[in-house]
């Protein structure tokens, strides 16, 4: 039996090494193999003129679900808003969003249980949890620039939860 010792024990490079050790977004059935393209491929001038050529169709898309958006974001009623450099915080008729760098979730009114606040005693950290019906619990801190916002931004969410959170249905 002979073994391979040092430098010479790499893997082949003509067949990549497949499984979910090497690669964690391999998963067997799920996913096809990521063929990879000659970069000589995406430099050519060719390519570039096709792309070109379809930029304008996605911006006339993007144009018109911008104006029907912006049509929806006319309200009447109260809305929430509070952010940081990292966190940020909306609660309207639509429901609460809350961000945390690239990470975002979404509640309707339906979907949430409770709304708790926190303010801490010292520091300027305001904490905001949404609880759902299924007993999980979604918390973001927002550093506030002082600490006098603290009782400002609650007045702001309590009026956003007095005219769009329906106690009654969440309970049922």
């Amino acid at each position: 039996m002979e073994q391979r010792i040092g430098s010479s024990s790499q893997p082949l490079k003509a067949e990549p090494v497949k499984g979910a050790g090497f690669d964690p977004a391999f998963i067997p059935g799920l996913t096809s193999p990521v063929a990879e393209e000659p970069e000589d491929a995406t430099s050519e001038g060719g390519d570039v003129e096709a792309e070109e050529a379809e930029t304008p169709a996605v911006v006339a898309e993007t144009d018109e679900t911008d104006a029907d958006s912006g049509e929806e974001e006319v309200e009447d009623g109260p809305v929430f808003e509070a952010s940081d450099r990292r966190a940020r915080i909306v609660a309207d008729r639509r429901g609460i969003r809350l961000s945390l760098d690239e990470e975002k979730c979404e509640f309707r009114w339906d979907e949430i249980g409770a709304v708790e606040t926190e303010s801490p005693r010292f520091g300027k950290r305001y904490t905001v949890t949404v609880h759902t019906p299924d007993r999980r619990w979604y918390p973001i801190e927002i550093e506030a620039p002082a600490r006098s916002r603290f009782q400002e931004w609650d007045e702001q969410l309590d009026a956003v939860l007095d005219a769009y959170f329906d106690e009654d249905a969440s309970d049922a």
